[in-house]
This record gives C-alpha cells, sequence and structure tokens, in this order.
C-alpha cells in the first residue's frame, strides 16, 4: 500500500517482513517455546494469541532482542538478526504499562527518543506535532501523564514509537489496563495506523476479539507450540484442532460425542474412522432452535438461560450428561427445565480426532 504523502515522518524506513524459523526457548530444563515458524509480510498485521502462560510475551522478547534465543531463527527483511542486540534491530516497542516520565511533558515524553538520538530540533518538532496531530494529542502537549486519563496517556505511548520511525512496532497487551469502550476506540486507531502509516506491527494479547478484529493473521500458541496459524477467517471457520475450536469463539466450540446427536447417513468421513474415534465440533451460534429439517441434532434439557441482548444463551445437558450451549436468537426462549432439539448444518459441523484431537477432514 502507498502511504498518504502527509503521513510520511521524514526519513521514516519502509515497513519491513518478519520470519521466525523454529524458534526454541529453554529456562533451564523448561522449555517454554519450541519449534515456532510463522511469516508476515511488510505492512502486515499479525497478532500471538493464547492464554496465559503459552508463550505468547516470551515470543516477542525474542523478536525484540531482549531475551536470548535457545535455537532457531528470527529474520527481518530476509536478515538473520538473532544474535543482533535489541539496540540494532531498528524497532519500536509499546508495553502494557505507558512507562511514560511523570516529570516530563506530553510534548517531551513524545520527543524524548528524538532528542537522545540528537534529531534536529526543527525536524523534530515538526514530527511530534504531525503525529500528534495524527492520535488526537495537540491540545494535550503541555500536560503531564498524572494529567491524562488511560486512553490518552495510551495514545502518548503509541506516538513515542511512532516518531521514532521504526519499520516494525511490536506490543505487548498494550490496551490491557483499558475499559471495554476504550480498548475498542484504540484498537481501531492502532489498526487505522498500520494501514495508513504502512508499519509492520506484532501484536500480543490474550483477547480473541482484539485478534480477530485487527490482524491480517493470527498465531495461535498453547504451551509454547504453535496450535493454529492463518487468518482471523481460517481459525474461526476452520479450526486445526479442539484447542483452536474451543479457544476461538466466544460462546466457545461445542464439543460433543457422537452417542448424544441424530447423525445424517452420510457423514463425508473416511471409511476408517468408527464412531468411537471422533468428537463433533459446532458453534453455539449455528446451533438453531426449533430444528425443524436439519441434518444434525440434539436433544437436551434446559439446564439455565443468559440474555445477552441480541441472543440467549441455552445451557443445555445432553443425554451423557454432556453440557451444551445455544446461542438462540429468537424470543420463543424455552424455559428451565424443558427439553428441547436444537439442530444445524453439514457447514457447520467439525470432526476431530478423540486421539490428538486434530481436525479430520471430510471427503470433497
Amino acid at each position: 500500500m502507498n502511504k498518504p504523502a502527509d503521513t510520511s515522518f521524514g526519513n521514516a524506513t519502509a515497513a519491513v517482513s518478519l520470519e521466525v524459523r523454529n524458534l526454541r526457548k529453554s529456562w533451564g530444563k523448561t522449555e517454554v517455546l519450541s519449534d515456532v515458524s510463522f511469516r508476515i509480510g511488510a505492512g502486515g498485521f499479525l497478532t500471538l494469541l493464547g492464554p496465559s502462560g503459552c508463550g505468547k510475551s516470551t515470543l516477542l522478547r525474542l523478536i525484540s532482542g531482549l531475551d536470548e534465543t535457545s535455537g532457531g531463527q528470527i529474520l527481518i527483511d530476509g536478515r538473520d538478526v538473532s544474535k543482533v542486540s535489541a539496540a540494532d534491530r531498528n524497532l519500536g516497542m509499546v508495553f502494557q504499562n505507558y512507562a511514560l516520565f511523570p516529570h516530563l511533558t506530553i510534548e517531551e515524553n513524545i520527543g524524548y527518543g528524538l532528542k537522545i538520538r540528537k534529531v534536529d530540533k526543527t525536524r523534530r518538532d515538526k514530527t511530534i506535532a504531525r503525529v500528534s496531530d495524527l492520535m488526537g494529542l495537540g491540545p494535550l502537549l503541555q500536560r503531564k501523564p498524572s494529567q491524562l486519563s488511560g486512553g490518552q496517556q495510551q495514545r502518548v505511548a503509541l506516538a513515542r514509537v511512532l516518531v521514532s520511525e521504526r519499520p516494525l512496532v511490536l506490543m505487548d497487551e498494550p490496551l490491557s489496563n483499558l475499559d471495554a469502550k476504550l480498548r475498542t476506540e484504540i484498537r481501531s486507531e492502532i489498526r487505522s495506523l498500520n494501514k495508513t502509516l504502512g508499519i509492520t506491527v506484532i501484536y500480543v494479547t490474550h483477547d480473541q476479539s482484539e485478534a480477530l478484529s485487527m490482524s491480517d493473521e493470527v498465531v495461535l500458541l498453547n504451551a509454547g507450540k504453535i496450535a493454529q496459524w492463518g487468518t482471523p477467517r481460517d481459525l474461526y471457520e476452520s479450526p486445526a484442532n479442539t484447542f483452536s475450536a474451543s479457544f476461538i469463539g466466544t460462546p466457545p466450540t461445542n464439543l460433543l460425542e457422537p452417542a448424544d446427536v441424530a447423525l445424517p447417513e452420510n457423514l463425508g468421513l473416511d471409511g476408517g474412522t468408527a464412531l468411537t474415534d471422533y468428537l463433533i465440533g459446532v458453534r453455539p451460534e449455528t446451533m438453531c432452535f426449533p430444528a425443524d429439517g436439519a441434518a444434525f441434532t440434539l436433544t437436551g434439557r434446559v439446564l439455565s438461560l443468559e440474555y445477552e441482548g441480541n441472543v440467549t444463551l441455552l445451557h443445555l445437558e445432553a443425554a451423557s450428561g454432556a453440557k451444551v450451549i445455544v446461542a438462540h436468537g429468537g424470543h420463543d426462549v424455552p424455559a428451565p427445565g424443558a427439553e428441547v432439539t436444537v439442530g444445524w448444518s453439514h457447514e457447520a459441523t467439525h470432526f476431530f480426532s478423540k486421539k490428538d484431537g486434530a481436525a479430520i477432514r471430510r471427503k470433497t
């Protein structure tokens, strides 16, 4: 994408690609990252997603050079920087804590890095003014951080990275200290800056809504390994395994025993797949009630209801005792204790191996 002329900040370097090859990290005998490989092109937005302790922040620190790798390569625009110091990797970082200098004004905070690098004052002032305008901080430049809201302070932290003119920006849970409304607002701004300025962004979060709404690609991590890597649509519509199916989506995918489901005659599975070998995955929002004409059906007793405005979540108990969640958009809500039959289509159905959790692809 070509950058508009008025968003160029002087001598900014063009965006760069990032590739990680077979990356490993161990602390003593404990392996926290194992054989991690992925790539994002110049100007792309890639999110490292996963639960707490999965290794995503460690991976970001390895990319930044703050920690040393135990094996593998990190390439920025094809150059192996695995052994290059953090200061020489030409990247910027935004952290969960804003790390602003409390005694400096907002203008001084934003321009601090430029001043340390002895950038000419005329160019420094021009760059600060343009970035401040872009981030909506112009009227706040003479204030101190304590006089700003959390959202404004996060904008300052972002502005400080933007004026540094780094082509690759790493963000480690930058919105976790903000309330829901501000998170939605600022993640939209971050995505817009990524596309407007053409910078490459690697973003860490445990919040799947951030990952799905902001990213070109998502690397989903589980216990130090990649569970799935692809576009947000890939992860949502074609989960590669039960972990991906369960982690992506709110509420999570129902994983059902075939014995609880009334199945159509032709599942489209390989002939060697026995009923005891797989689980059926179906997202709550793809299940319908009533189940008239559905390919797959399940009958259960309503345990409880959760009204969420646009949908009501039906919590069911299947014959086996398994718990099932259905996202129902209608007003004809059954009462707790009622027996209901819900259904869904072939297209909404996923199959997973009980042995290793991997998706079972159907015959085409």
